[in-house]
């Protein structure tokens, strides 16, 4: 995507950055919560896919209010008052020639849009209200929290340390802490943040609700950890013929969570039609693979074995047939056409830990992912999440997964129940089991080591359960009975003193180069 350019507003003698990006046939003006900077927006991948979904349908205008990100700060002694900020919108609307505009409001822009509707009604074509409140002591901090919010911002600003405060459900994604470290630095200093805090202090809006006489959306997450869900629930019955949608989840900015899911209501609320499935999303197992020190190796000698694993990961989900997506922290992200060889490629994944001496916990979902790009979305964000709650050695999947894997001789348990952030209903789990094979009689006492101990047919079945093929399929393969193939992979367990399937596909990658033997 090509740069967007950005230019700057006079509003009295302050300046206000702004971009425009999209051709579409009405304006949409998106004002900003606490803190912006619209550079960074677009390095963030869930900032990047909200822009984008907006704009393919409208004109977008994006500006940083005063004190924040490109635009001119304020005196920290002598803060404008609300209206002084909501003439900022109409400014950036004049400099981009914007005559009529729907307008997007997102936490503390919400109050700013909601004034402004009711001053220039003329000019508001329509509200689109997300996370938004009337009133700040009532609905997202009394006074006493938010002396301890700017105490700490005085001592902590820019290292990320509000993320709790916004979005708990990130706090454990190492490549969202930093990018969140920096939007506070690029988007504030310490003294401009409070300087913010405390005009936002002010805010109170209740007495021009009844005057608003656009069409207006609320969009409110059912757990917001910032803002009072109360606070929609009390601008529906206030602003006049407003509705209120209330989406699952707790993390609080708009870009955060299923981006998608509030593009799509601010889209049909906007256009009177329903977004257009996009052609590069598909429906495919996802499977994210954690690994972790049990034994308190030092750092050397975990980062030897951590990166040994990630090359054992990504052979053997291309040998199953798979496509490393990528890395996030300490979560491997991967995709399959099908669930069934996404479970079988976790348990070649839990016996290669094993072997290097590491602890595996693996989460599964099937959902509609996107071809391009890194892995985002909440199919990608449900998995993360699997992974996170499984226990060592466990492969966590929900109830889908073995749906949709039934008569792949694969073998689940029921698990429990578990409520995530962007779900409804909490989800029933499954627990992936070792597929059944004829056990031997007996266990040798000595540990072959080497492949060569196996037959030539031997060797070929062993081949293809480390391709993530069932006994059904490699017996297809082979032109062979099923329990002919049974018991070969019975004496190859034997042989090789394996536990499972999952350990001889395990063992083969071992022994096979990338090229083959």
């Amino acid at each position: 995507m090509r740069p967007i350019e950005t230019r700057y507003a006079l509003s009295g003698d302050v300046r206000i950055a702004y971009q425009v990006v999209g051709q579409g046939s009405f304006d949409l003006v998106f004002v900003p919560g606490f803190i912006s900077n619209l550079d960074l927006h677009w390095e963030d991948e869930g900032y990047s896919r909200l822009l984008k979904r907006l704009s393919a349908f409208s004109r977008l205008i994006l500006f940083d209010k005063r004190g924040t990100g490109l635009s001119d700060r304020v005196d920290a002694h002598n803060l404008p008052s609300l209206e002084t900020r909501m003439d900022d919108v109409r400014a950036v609307m004049d400099a981009t020639g914007s005559g009529r505009a729907a307008l997007l409001g997102a936490s503390e822009g919400a109050p700013m849009a909601m004034l402004f509707a009711a001053t220039y009604p003329e000019r508001t074509r329509a509200l689109a209200l997300y996370g938004g409140y009337a009133h700040f002591h009532k609905w997202v901090m009394p006074p006493e929290r938010l002396n301890a919010f700017i105490a700490k911002a005085d001592t902590a600003w820019g290292t990320g340390a509000t993320l709790p405060n916004f979005a708990p459900g990130r706090v454990d994604d190492p490549h969202f802490t930093q990018w969140w470290a920096r939007f506070e630095r690029l988007s504030a200093s310490p003294t401009a943040a409070a300087a913010l805090a405390r005009m936002n202090a002010e805010i109170d809006v209740r007495g021009v609700l009844a005057a608003i006489s656009a069409p207006t959306l609320l969009i409110h997450r059912r757990n917001d950890a910032r803002v009072d869900p109360d606070a929609s629930r009390f601008l529906a019955r206030k602003i006049p013929n407003a509705r209120l949608v209330e989406i699952p989840g707790r993390d609080h900015p708009i870009w955060t969570g299923d981006v998608d899911r509030v593009a799509d209501l601010i889209e049909e609320f906007l256009t009177g039609e329903r977004a257009v499935a996009e052609a590069d999303r598909v429906l495919a197992a996802l499977l994210v693979t954690r690994i972790y020190d049990t034994t308190r190796m030092g750092d050397r000698m975990w980062s030897e074995r951590s990166e040994r694993f990630q090359e054992t990961w990504r052979l053997l989900v291309g040998r199953h047939g798979g496509r490393a997506l990528g890395t996030q922290g300490e979560m491997m992200i991967s995709r399959f056409d099908g669930p069934a060889r996404a479970i079988r490629c976790a348990a070649a994944l839990r016996e290669a830990a094993k072997g290097l001496g590491v602890a595996s916990a693996q989460g599964a979902h099937v959902g509609e992912i996107e071809l391009r790009g890194p892995p985002v979305g909440l199919t990608a964000r449900v998995t993360m999440q699997l992974a996170a709650h499984a226990s060592r050695g466990d492969i966590l999947a929900s109830r889908l997964v073995a749906d949709l894997a039934t008569g792949s001789g694969l073998h689940f348990e029921d698990a429990s129940r578990v409520t995530l952030d962007d779900l409804d209903e909490p989800m029933a789990l499954v627990r992936a089991m070792s597929e059944q094979h004829l056990e031997p009689d007996c266990r040798a006492r000595t540990k072959a080591t080497e492949p060569a101990v196996l037959t030539a047919r031997e060797s070929e079945v062993v081949s293809l359960i480390a391709d993530g093929k069932s006994n059904a399929a490699i017996a297809a393969e082979l032109r062979l009975s099923e329990h002919t193939v049974k018991r070969h992979v019975a004496n190859i367990l034997l042989k090789l003193d394996l536990p499972s399937r999952a350990a001889a596909a395990a063992f083969s990658v071992r022994h096979t180069g990338p090229d083959g033997p």
